[in-house]
């Protein structure tokens, strides 16, 4: 009885010092932004999610394909992130990790439930989690539907397990685990629709370690409801992509380059599991070769048959392999999504088979000759204290979009994506010349490229070349045309030039691509107002404060269209909701001077008229009002 405790305590504290261990090896996410990768897409720009936890927004969420995909639940955990934590970047990472800390734990006592073997468990579980190829899915706030899904992935293991060991009369909690385990499916699915090769993952725990002996029929038709979770999932979710267009043709991929690029992602996940150097952000697709994918063809036939010679003494081995086959199976391009041709966070899964392998053959080989026992031991600590520092220094690359995309392009210069976002970046942080440069080197690489097209056309409109921002956008729009991001700078350019008419042509074509986009919105307003058309500017701006309530520039329009109708009022509402979103907003100041001093509130008018100074010096109807109040005050103090 005291051994047993000894060794409950024993294993306590181990589970525990590798939980803590993984909060330490991922603590870099603490200390990183949002960057401008999906983040936008899924909490910096998405007024559904800024809102937090509100009817409105769980509604969107059940029925939004955003991000081309139907994952409420994944929205769901980033609105009650806003809720918590505003969007204050840490805070968001802290969950992220957390989740990956319980899938952890969570896969670690699964494995030590089912085999009894705690420390070769114990191994498994450190390499999945402390594993390099885990940052993406950790750090990068976008890839939380990465470790939430996996995170009811494994209580629906938990709860498969629970029900086998019910044994085989159909009792009330045996019936409540497989519910159970169907539900937290049902939600793993919610999440991110990767999660359809369960029912298969739970086929081979049947073989092992559970070593059901029912009959592979039966087991087949045990698991039927979670098949038909699969299928609907799968349906569903080739329907969302192909309507988003994420889902590329065969005319862009052909079959024959799909089947190739197969082997290839298979090998090149194998290589970053046994060789994490070189990770990046995104791999694109490279010219097939009839080398490397013979190669790779003869690592997968050659695994595959020695695990198939070796499953009768180590079952073990099969169940590892045909996971890690299994599991990565959505992903490795059969049906392409994106332009990608591998990624680190479709590894987080399917990695757990690998690492199942090679922790139960080296118990094997422990066991076989107790001798190496110690030196194993040893190894392998070793093994996972380097991962641990790899993934600690890798987690520091999504520190800001920046670094980010300059660590891709450090191992892949010719990475146009990589690239297009860098140079956006910099022109958000108007870091123009910079810009230029990323642009004209993407431009090198690909002539047409439409992102990089764009960004020099937002470079010339800052600058005040105005007609070379048209021609950058039509030419982006010509490579790319149903860019609703193009349209929307094509009708800040024409407002420049003073080409009322084409400025809203150009947003009416933005937004008839994109009907939430809030700064074409406020932009086509701007244009009406220009043309006196008031009602149509006050609809627009009204529709652009419905999509994005914290929008300082729409309040400021919105307040000048108001004032220009006679509603003072609500006019000077929404000039101080914009000086207050945005204090450095030297005009929404002014705007409020005005009105107060036509109300005799000079005071208090002077205070706005010397804010709007403080932010904009050069504004010169607010210095001559200034110098007007101040001698009118000298002149009234002297009578």
């Amino acid at each position: 009885m005291n051994k047993e405790r000894g060794n409950l305590w024993a294993q306590t504290a181990a589970a525990s010092l590798l939980a803590g261990v993984v909060l330490l090896t991922f603590s870099p996410a603490w200390h990183c932004g949002f960057v401008n990768y999906d983040d936008p897409v899924y909490v910096t720009g998405n007024r559904f999610v800024r809102a937090g936890l509100r009817w409105a927004g769980i509604q969107w969420a059940l029925t939004s394909t955003a991000a081309v995909n139907w994952h409420p639940l994944t929205w769901f955990s980033h609105m009650a992130d806003c809720q918590f934590y505003g969007l204050n970047a840490a805070g968001h990472h802290l969950t992220s990790v957390l989740l990956h800390t319980a899938n952890t734990v969570l896969l670690l006592l699964l494995l030590q439930r089912t085999t009894r073997a705690f420390w070769t468990s114990l191994l498994a579980a450190a390499v999945f989690a402390l594993h390099p190829l885990r940052v993406e899915s950790v750090v990068w706030i976008s890839e939380r539907k990465d470790v939430l899904s996996a995170f009811f992935w494994m209580l629906s293991l938990w709860a498969y397990v629970l029900y086998v060991e019910q044994g085989k009369e159909p009792t009330a909690r045996r019936k409540f685990y497989y519910g159970a385990g169907l539900l937290c499916f049902a939600l793993a699915l919610m999440a991110k629709p990767m999660a359809v090769t369960l029912p298969f993952a739970l086929l081979l725990l049947d073989y092992w370690p559970l070593r059901r002996e029912r009959g592979l029929a039966f087991l087949v038709a045990e698991k039927v409801p979670f098949f038909l979770l699969t299928g609907v999932s799968c349906l569903l979710t080739v329907w969302v992509q192909h309507q988003g267009g994420a889902v590329a043709s065969l005319a862009l991929y052909p079959f024959a380059e799909r089947l190739g690029n197969i082997p290839l992602a298979y090998g090149g996940y194998l290589s970053k599991d046994f060789w994490p150097v070189d990770l990046l952000s995104f791999y694109p697709h490279q010219p097939l070769r009839a080398g490397p994918v013979a190669a790779a063809l003869l690592i997968l036939g050659l695994g595959t048959g020695w695990v198939l010679w070796r499953r009768a003494a180590q079952p073990c081995l099969l169940v590892g392999w045909f996971w890690f086959l299994g599991v990565l199976a959505p992903t490795v391009g059969l049906v392409q999504v994106g332009a990608q041709l591998m990624a680190d966070r479709y590894s987080y899964l399917p990695s757990i088979g690998l690492w199942i392998m090679i922790a139960w053959a080296l118990r094997s080989l422990a066991i076989a000759r107790s001798a190496l026992r110690n030196p194993l031991a040893l190894g392998c600590a070793v093994v996972v204290a380097f991962l641990a520092v790899l993934t600690f220094r890798h987690a520091w690359i999504y520190r800001d979009s920046e670094s980010l995309w300059q660590a891709t392009l450090q191992h892949h210069p010719e990475n146009l994506m990589a690239r297009d976002n860098l140079a956006k970046w910099l022109v958000d942080q108007n870091r123009l010349t910079e810009g230029r440069e990323q642009c004209l080197q993407a431009l090198a690489f690909r002539r047409d490229d439409p992102e990089a097209r764009w960004n020099l056309a937002r470079i010339s409109l800052r600058e005040g070349r105005i007609d070379e921002a048209v021609a950058d956008c039509q030419k982006s729009l010509s490579a790319q045309p149903r860019d609703p991001q193009a349209y929307e700078t094509l009708g800040q350019a024409y407002l420049k030039k003073g080409q009322m008419d084409q400025a809203i042509q150009a947003f009416g074509k933005a937004l008839d691509l994109q009907p939430d986009f809030a700064e074409a919105w406020c932009n086509l307003g701007f244009a009406f107002v220009q043309q006196r058309r008031l009602p149509e500017a006050l609809s627009a701006d009204e529709k652009a404060l419905e999509l994005a309530p914290d929008f300082a520039l729409a309040h400021n329009d919105l307040g000048g269209i108001l004032r220009q109708m006679g509603r003072t009022d609500q006019a000077l509402e929404h000039f101080r909701r914009a000086a207050e979103l945005e204090p450095a907003f030297g005009e929404a100041h002014y705007n409020i001077a005005e009105i107060l001093l036509r109300q005799g509130q000079t005071n208090a008018a002077l205070a706005e008229y010397q804010l709007a100074l403080a932010k904009l010096p050069n504004l010169a109807p607010a210095r001559a009002r200034v110098a007007e109040i101040l001698r009118e005050q000298r002149s009234d103090h002297g009578r």
